[in-house]
Formats: structure tokens, sequence, C-alpha cells
């Protein structure tokens, strides 16, 4: 079982920059073995794709409406995942997820993911 933390999350002005933390303990594999990823929900609306990446960090996907101003990287000795976040909008106001997958290639579905944190509340405010 692996343990997925979430921290970072707070209020910024519309076009600040806010920078996500993941963190993970635990598990029967090493850390660099899993892909990782991050949503987001609004409620009332489906769990959004916002980014993912290899357990090496050589690829890394983005979703359209994040691409050019998000950043997702990851650090395997710290077993730690971020998420860089800059012109930051009103819309990208959520409730942000990190998910761990047993896998090597990232995915952009919420099925590919085995492990997800509690989420960190983003509020972007105009």
């Amino acid at each position: 079982q692996v343990q997925v933390v979430e921290s970072g999350g707070g209020l910024v002005q519309a076009g600040g920059s806010l920078t996500l933390s993941c963190s993970t303990s635990g598990g029967s594999g090493t850390f660099s073995s899993y892909a990782m990823g991050w949503f987001r929900q609004v409620p009332g609306n489906e769990r959004e794709f916002v980014a993912s990446i290899s357990w090496s960090g050589s690829i890394t996907y983005y979703g359209d409406s994040v691409k050019g101003r998000f950043t997702i990287s990851r650090d395997n000795a710290k077993r730690i995942m971020n998420l860089q976040m800059q012109s930051l909008k009103p819309e990208d106001t959520a409730v942000y997820y990190c998910a761990v997958g047993a896998m090597l290639r990232p995915g952009k579905e919420s099925s590919d993911y085995d492990y997800w944190g509690q989420g960190t509340q983003v509020t972007i405010s105009s």
C-alpha cells in the first residue's frame, strides 16, 4: 500500500503562482517504478486530468487547459512530485489530487492510477 499526501494548496490571486507537492511512502516496489499524476475536481464535475509524469521523468503529459502554464516534475530520491503552477486563473480553482500508478508510462485517466491522496484545495481569486 502506498500512502500519498499532497501539500502546498492555498489562496492565490489570478496571475500568481503556486507549487503543489506530493510525497509518498510505503509500497512494495521502488518509488521510481511508479508513474504519477495530478488531477483536479470541482464539486459537481468529473475529475479532470492535469498532468502526469513517467517513472523516469522523461515523459510528461498535460491537460489542454494547463499546457504552457503548469510544469510537473519529480525527485525519485526524495519520493516527491511537484506541480509548478503559473499564470493561475480563477478556473484553476479546484481540489487537486495526486495519483500514483504501478506503471512505467504515465496515464491520463483516473482509472490508470492505483493510489490517491486526500487532495489539497487551490483557490484562485479574481
